[in-house]
């Protein structure tokens, strides 16, 4: 996974442009309304999802896998911002406890046991009554199907690049238990479940 980002950002460096995702805008305007001050990132990448959190004063930490990404996030936003370089399979990088934690497009591409860690690692390092945001890939993108069938809903299309699609059921099966509280389709480049947890 390392070599694969590695070689990504290092080919086509900003890859999806500078603009934030959609889901990154309506993570920060629901971050704003419930006075949310730090967050966490897990795959920062180069930055441009971290963009919004940072405009309207929120403290923001990442993890990133790709020293190249981290380089380039540097060079956007300076050097005050805080990137744990690593695999977000290799959670926690720190002790810190966080109000926010938006994790954007990731969880998708880990194997079963790899979201399950990714998830009660995310949760374990939530403040009380803090939230975590993740966005994932819906069995509606139009390249569900397509490419090498690894396991249920899960396919390699590049090499690489192994991807696991949900549906309503696999969110609630994977989040129930860590306080979902809401699950919205947002239309990035592809479908996307944009699904919010509450710690209690």
């Amino acid at each position: 996974m390392t070599e694969f980002w590695e070689t990504a950002f290092n080919d086509k460096q900003e890859l999806w442009g500078m603009n934030p995702s959609q889901s990154a805008k309506f993570t920060k305007n629901f971050f704003v309304e419930n006075t949310i001050k730090n967050i966490l990132i897990p795959g920062i990448g180069y930055g441009r999802n971290a963009q919004p959190f940072i405009e309207s004063g929120i403290n923001v930490n990442g993890i990133e896998i790709s020293k190249t990404a981290i380089e380039l996030a540097r060079k956007h936003y300076g050097s005050d911002m805080n990137i744990f370089h690593g695999s977000v399979t290799e959670m926690p990088f720190d002790n810190k406890k966080y109000d926010g934690i938006f994790c954007y497009g990731l969880i998708h591409l880990l194997n079963s046991e790899g979201r399950k860690k990714l998830i009660q690692d995310c949760y374990n390092q939530l403040t009380e009554n803090g939230f975590m945001v993740f966005t994932a890939i819906t069995i509606n993108a139009p390249q569900y199907g397509q490419g090498e069938l690894i396991s249920k809903d899960r396919y390699e299309i590049h090499k690489g690049a192994k991807i696991f699609y949900y549906d309503n059921e696999s969110v609630k099966t994977e989040f129930e238990k860590y306080g979902l509280f809401e699950i919205t389709e947002v239309d990035e480049n592809q479908p996307m479940y944009l699904i919010k947890c509450k710690k209690e």
